[in-house]
């Protein structure tokens, strides 16, 4: 298989992955608001989460890496945080100023898109600590939906779940400073090519 064509494929394992967790989306949205079944929704935040580290292995081990793999993966897991955060914070889990943050980063990166694509780049690759920061996030919030009952894991659930939101957040901005550096060293060797 040539190399255009393995970049083109659509039907492989890591994709169905990105797809399926795409699909719970609304059902974890649907399970938070509706009949507010927090035992199943973080049953599919810990999928989600479980199957974003799958996907990306399959796809490194088994050499089925794809074009379309790299927009549908990180797409399924901005949609996980946008839908569980505003789940949290609809629900009084989260504060206000957590979500502020985390969206203001997204805003501050998204400033950056335009600039990208007028000097001919579509996007950049995901970095380790992107991943990293995703992967805290993703453990964070199922551990602060927990903190917001009433059994003898709260505490516990809080602790950890704050701690894994904080350097989640942390990273997530770090990360976006990141981007936005890589596209001014893009931007600058254009302008000198």
């Amino acid at each position: 298989m040539s190399e255009t064509s393995a970049e083109d494929r659509i039907w492989t394992v890591p994709n169905l992955l990105s797809f399926l967790r795409l699909l719970g989306v609304p059902v974890f949205l649907w399970l938070v608001l509706g009949p507010k079944a927090d035992g199943w929704a973080i049953g599919v935040l810990a999928v989600a989460g479980f199957t974003d580290w799958l996907d990306g292995w399959i796809a490194r081990a088994f050499n089925q890496t794809s074009r379309l793999g790299r927009i549908i993966d990180p797409a399924a897991d901005k949609l996980y945080v946008f839908a569980t955060v505003f789940a949290l914070l609809v629900r009084d889990v989260i504060p206000w100023w957590l979500v502020v943050v985390i969206l203001g980063r997204e805003l501050f990166v998204a400033c950056f898109i335009p600039v990208l694509r007028k000097h001919g780049y579509k996007a950049l690759q995901v970095h380790f600590l992107g991943k990293a920061a995703m992967f805290n996030l993703m453990y964070a919030f199922p551990l602060l939906f927990l903190a917001s009952h009433t059994g003898w894991y709260a505490e516990i659930a809080r602790v950890v779940g704050w701690a894994f939101a904080l350097w989640g957040t942390g990273l997530y901005w770090w990360a976006g400073v990141l981007y936005v550096a890589q596209v001014r060293q893009l931007v600058t060797a254009a302008k000198k090519g």
